[in-house]
């Protein structure tokens, strides 16, 4: 696939995973927690998305150097890791400078 080639395109596909792993979180996990009292959810999604997230970090330190991105871009980048639907947001900024750099290779 043409998305792994690249630091963005792999920033871009954890990025969606991440990002769904934290709606999981968020919508499935969470209420099963309070309202149907199984802790156990938010135990196995939690872990899941974080292992996620650091994933993320580590896609987006490779990205940084490949791109050189400064610090504002690769701060965007990462607060937008932190809000819900936030990595589906900026993906598409994602993919256009991903499509760029695969251009010049």
């Amino acid at each position: 696939m043409t998305m792994f080639r690249t630091s963005i395109g792999r920033l871009r596909a954890v990025g969606i995973v991440e990002g769904v792993s934290f709606l999981l979180l968020l919508g499935i996990a969470m209420p099963l927690k309070y309202l149907a009292g199984m802790p156990q959810a938010v135990s196995v999604a939690g872990w899941l998305h974080g292992m996620l997230f650091i994933a993320f970090c580590i896609a987006l330190t490779q990205a940084r150097q490949e791109a050189m991105w400064d610090a504002r871009r690769t701060g965007t980048v990462l607060i937008a890791a932190l809000l819900p639907f936030g990595p589906f947001v900026i993906d598409s900024g994602l993919r256009k400078q991903d499509e760029v750099i695969r251009a010049k290779r």
